[in-house]
């Protein structure tokens, strides 16, 4: 199945106004799932929270479905949580280690969960260390076997870095995690709606990730996927009415499934939206999605490489859908500003996102422009020709 591209466009309202390369932060929402934040929104006004989230009680249930068919799991291993790293933070949290505990992690890790990893690192003891990168800058899955013993008690690791195009080999890792019996938590914040994800061929027990980046859901919204047999003997960071049953004075009952990392107040229109965002992208394919994402990206480097002064900083031996650059005499944030005025939307990733990778490459910042499959190569040629007069003034 192939993208209709004018199609996309036209239930995009964004479209219409800005070229958007910043998916990786967050996509333009498709018209559908809009609606569905909106149309609940003004339900609740109509006729209260609880009201409407009654109302809405069945398309809240099929949001499990989705993000079930989405994964490739059971709809009782999924948990809605506010955002992505909340979503990592409960099931990190969820592990109790002891001092020479060792965590095993990736030279692309993001600051949130290294943060985390630091945390608990201090006051229980255990060890982080970081497996280094193969000739590619990926995850060495190699150095990774050889890393492996009983001291191992989790492997983290972020599926697409926020700082580049790497795709780590989450397979290769999974496989050698399920060989060794050690539970595997991958960050898919920028994989999930880019590309197709299978948690059964991952091999990850845990998996997080959000609704608004390449999923194209609102923001507020994330969500968590724990592997059944695993589920029940992690014990939540927290507990309220929602995730546990009060059963007598002195007495509570945790919930079996995944939503024990959930709690009872939500966003109810954020957790529709999401609904909706998923069914979208489930509608186009992500075989479709990815393989137009991966083009497109492609394109956008071969440009920028073309380009005097232009350094492409991606690595990896497969690439995503985020292309890092940095431009000669210009500082990423400038470079940001200068295209914003002419309504080009690009990010920018600073050493404090990911700073094992980042400090080992001497790396302060860079550009980051996002493709998504509603992209256009007219908007690639606005994109790169508006870098090139940054580099070749006339």
């Amino acid at each position: 199945m192939s993208i209709d591209l004018d199609r996309a466009r036209a239930e995009t309202p964004g479209c219409g106004r800005v070229a958007h390369f910043n998916n990786a932060g967050a996509a333009l929402m498709p018209r559908p799932v809009l609606d569905a934040v909106a149309d609940h929104l003004r339900r609740e006004a109509e006729i209260g929270g609880y009201e409407a989230a009654e109302e809405a009680e069945p398309r809240l249930e099929a949001m499990y479905d989705s993000l079930a068919r989405l994964l490739n799991c059971g709809r009782d291993e999924i948990a809605f949580v506010e955002n992505a790293t909340r979503a990592w933070d409960m099931a990190f949290y969820s592990f109790r280690f002891a001092p020479g505990d060792r965590i095993l992690t990736g030279v692309a890790e993001y600051a949130s969960n290294a943060i985390a990893m630091l945390h608990v690192a201090a006051r229980s003891g255990a060890r982080i260390e970081v497996v280094p990168d193969d000739a590619h800058g990926q995850i060495d899955t190699a150095a990774l076997g050889r890393t492996i013993d009983s001291r191992v008690k989790l492997i983290a690791l972020t599926h697409i870095p926020t700082n580049g195009g790497l795709i780590n080999p989450a397979a290769e890792v999974g496989r050698q995690a399920r060989a060794a019996g050690i539970p595997f938590l991958l960050d898919a914040c920028q994989s999930v709606g880019q590309m197709p994800i299978d948690v059964r061929a991952i091999g990850c027990d845990m998996l997080s990730a959000t609704g608004r980046k390449f999923l194209r859901g609102p923001r507020g919204t994330g969500f968590l996927y724990v592997r059944r047999e695993l589920c029940r003997r992690l014990e939540p960071v927290f507990l309220d009415l929602h995730a546990a049953s009060w059963t007598a004075p002195e007495r509570f009952a945790v919930r079996e499934d995944a939503r024990r990392f959930e709690n009872w107040e939500s966003y109810v229109a954020g957790r529709l939206g999401l609904g909706a965002a998923v069914d979208y992208a489930l509608g186009w394919g992500l075989e479709a999605i990815g393989q137009r994402v991966v083009a497109l990206a492609e394109t956008l480097r071969t440009r920028l490489a073309a380009l005097p002064g232009v350094v492409v900083r991606d690595k990896g031996q497969k690439r995503s859908g985020i292309v890092t650059f940095t431009v000669a005499g210009h500082e990423p944030a400038a470079v940001k500003a200068a295209l914003h005025v002419r309504g080009i939307n690009v990010s920018t990733s600073s050493a404090a996102s990911t700073r094992y990778d980042m400090d080992a490459r001497g790396l302060a910042g860079l550009v980051r422009a996002s493709a998504h499959y509603y992209n256009t190569e007219a908007e690639i040629d606005r994109l790169v020709a508006e870098i090139a007069a940054l580099v070749i003034p006339s």
